[in-house]
């Protein structure tokens, strides 16, 4: 009995660090990725960018900081500290989705200004599906994970699942770091209006399958020390998986391009 107690205690200590290691990973990945895009020019002042840009920023590596910190305290064993700490990713999530969907609509109402090329409003309307999608499915595992707050083994994998959701966009500087030498600089916007840039939307899938190996990973973690995958793998990360994979389709479609243009009326 002991040395079962002793076994049982020893995968609880690598169930810890695990997912520290996977928080710092996620935490790796975002700040890695938006190095050469933001990190540096801001610090060689060649960055410009309005204030809710920076707050966007500001927010959403908040919430990797606070999830890497949070599995920091739990692999130390201050569990008590991680759930006084706990309100704060409330606080975190809820401010997330203000500033992303104030500065998807901000995009969407520049580009739909009387002036702008023709099709570039169509274009950031179907690319803010990209973020809106990724933002849903975020603040619903995050709510589930809130619900589930007294079952740590479901909460935990909610809150892992949620953050690796959140990866396509450092991976995709990667993409564009490296695609940008060759690529041809967007048109200059006609005189007085602000220039926007509408990617499309398939560029957006590659980074996000990549940012999904992650949640393989973790289900592997869980084979070998579970036995099988948990649910929250199985059918979330499907869900997530189905999201990417879809991305295109869903933004092209009349009813997302439609609840895209009300969104864009938000700020305009």
């Amino acid at each position: 009995m002991a040395e079962a107690a002793l076994q049982t205690g020893a995968r609880a200590n690598v169930s810890r660090q695990f997912y520290f290691t996977m928080a710092l990973t996620c935490l790796i990945i975002a700040v890695l990725g938006f190095m050469p895009t933001y990190f540096m020019p801001l610090a060689q002042g060649r960055f410009r960018g309005p204030p809710l840009v920076h707050i966007h920023g500001l927010v959403l590596f908040a919430w990797m900081a606070f999830f890497c910190t949070q599995t920091w305290l739990v692999a130390r064993g201050k569990t008590l500290a991680h759930r006084t700490w706990g309100v704060l990713g409330v606080s975190i999530a809820t401010a997330m989705v203000f500033v992303v969907t104030a500065i998807v609509s901000w995009r969407i109402s520049q580009a739909s200004l009387p002036g702008q090329p023709e099709g570039l409003a169509h274009g950031v309307r179907a690319f803010a599906w990209v973020s809106i999608g990724g933002l849903a499915f975020f603040v619903g595992a995050f709510a589930l994970a809130i619900v589930e707050v007294r079952r740590p083994e479901t909460h935990k994998r909610l809150l892992l699942l949620a953050t690796i959701s959140l990866l396509g966009a450092p991976i995709a500087r990667w993409f564009l770091t490296l695609l940008a030498p060759s690529a041809p600089p967007p048109p200059a916007p006609p005189t007085g209006l602000p220039a926007v840039f509408a990617p499309p939307v398939f560029v957006a899938v590659p980074p996000a399958l990549i940012g999904d190996i992650l949640l393989l990973v973790a289900m592997w973690v869980d084979w070998r020390t579970r036995g099988r995958p948990h649910p929250v793998y199985l059918i979330g990360g499907a869900i997530m998986v189905v999201l990417h994979l879809t991305q295109v389709q869903v933004a092209e479609s009349p009813a997302w391009q439609a609840a895209a243009a009300a969104i864009g009326r938000i700020i305009s």
